[in-house]
């Protein structure tokens, strides 16, 4: 993604506090029993986090619920992606957390294996319109602890105002390269407009497709970290190719801009040509932009070992396992999965509906990008591989080693041939068995 939501240490540090003393009190407890019916009102909480986007629709489709149900009422809570785990870190730690949890794949298992969440197994929930394998990806141990909501895939946008402006034609994505790209970038950033060429990225799904289109992994299915240090070593010296050859930015403007809200970056700004982003992001990012971007497939796929996409469950569901209304979560569940309502609301603000139904339902209300990013995964269908494992426990840390030792590099405290043993033995350090 062009932005690249960098944890902190600290907030890192409080997760895993907070799940391990969730284990210590749900051993003590226990979880609840299935989902029964209740009397009388229920009031339930439901967090998020996302952008002003996402929080005016979701209110929406809480509003509709409550007028629906009026035994039940859902309270919102939300905020942006880096208080938001602070605060559910707190939250789980103090035995407060909320009913109804929207989940990241970095953090699935974290939460799960420490059984801070609920198997959903135990609720009555209608997944029947979606996919199995996707389905799964929700899973740990045999136990569903997050309803997917969603696809992405990886992809670069592209500005086409950008590029006529530079004399830049568009590239044939079917068969362009990283030497392409870096190129391209080059002429762009040369063009005399003012424009950056490319944006140079470098968080894990970066990582890991660069990994996979050299034939190697990140993690292997047992959660250990295998990736090799060539790897690296090639991977951190294509950032620094990207910017010395002025195809991208400066160390400091790189790792500024990691750091930028969307509406902040340059793709968002038309100050650049080609960035990676999830195609999910593309409505988001041609509306701050006030330009129709469009989106292409990664370099690099045709000549490949292996091709590197693959469908991303862009966020998930999870229920605190400590819930004292389960009944009245598995029902709004239902309705967030299953209603075409509450789906026409949401359309792809959390990604392309993993419900098939619901995905063709909202096809009609759909903006240009809207529909332009499920053309995009439709047409890559044929090309994507299966989703890498799920990132294991004490694997979210990814994001800040991987931040850290970046860096280092392209600021050339550090050449890609030291860093690259250091990180593997961090990053395998932190991962919990």
């Amino acid at each position: 993604m062009s932005v690249n939501h960098q944890p902190t240490r600290r907030h890192l540090i409080k997760i895993s506090a907070a799940v391990a003393a969730s284990s210590v009190l749900l051993a003590a407890c226990g979880t609840n029993d299935p989902a029964t019916e209740e009397e009388g009102q229920v009031t339930i909480r439901f967090t998020w986090w996302g952008g002003d986007a996402r929080q005016k629709a979701t209110q929406k489709v809480i509003d509709r619920f409550n007028a629906e149900n009026p035994n039940i009422k859902v309270v919102g809570e939300y905020s942006d992606w880096l208080g938001y785990w602070d605060k559910l870190a707190t939250q789980v730690a103090a035995n407060d957390a909320p009913d109804i949890i929207q989940m990241d794949e970095k953090y699935v298992r974290e939460y799960g294996d420490r059984g801070a969440l609920l198997d959903l197994k135990k609720l009555t929930l209608d997944t029947s319109d979606i996919e199995e394998a996707t389905l799964k990806s929700g899973e740990v141990e045999g136990k569903l602890v997050g309803l997917v909501t969603g696809v992405a895939a990886f992809s670069i946008a592209v500005n086409p105002v950008v590029l006529e402006k530079a004399g830049v034609p568009m590239p044939d994505d079917t068969t362009w390269s990283w030497d392409e790209y870096k190129e391209l970038g080059q002429k762009i950033s040369q063009s005399g407009t003012g424009a950056t060429g490319v944006g140079v990225s470098y968080n894990d799904t970066d990582l890991y497709i660069w990994a996979r289109q050299n034939g190697d992994r990140l993690y292997d299915d047992s959660g250990n970290v295998v990736i090799k240090p060539e790897t690296l070593i090639s991977f951190w010296k294509h950032l620094q190719e990207l910017s010395k050859s002025g195809a991208g930015d400066k160390p400091s403007v790189i790792i500024e801009g990691a750091a930028a809200s969307l509406n902040q970056t340059k793709m968002a700004t038309n100050q650049m040509g080609f960035s990676a982003i999830f195609n999910t992001q593309l409505t988001a990012y041609s509306a701050a932009s006030g330009t129709q971007l469009k989106l292409l497939r990664l370099p690099g796929e045709s000549g490949a070992k292996e091709r590197g996409a693959y469908y991303k469950p862009s966020m998930f569901w999870s229920v605190s396992s400590r819930t004292k209304h389960q009944k009245a979560t598995e029902k709004f569940l239902n309705y967030l999965n299953n209603d075409q309502g509450a789906a026409e609301i949401m359309l792809t603000e959390r990604g392309i509906p993993a419900n098939a139904r619901l995905r063709e339902a909202i096809l009609p209300k759909l903006s240009a990008s809207d529909k332009e990013a499920i053309d995009f995964t439709n047409a890559i269908a044929k090309d994507v591989r299966p989703a890498p494992p799920i990132t294991p426990a004490g694997g979210s840390v990814i994001l800040d080693v991987l931040g850290r030792y970046t860096s280092d590099v392209l600021f050339e405290r550090l050449t890609p041939e030291k860093a690259a043993q250091p990180f593997i033995d961090e990053l395998s350090s932190s991962i919990r068995k």
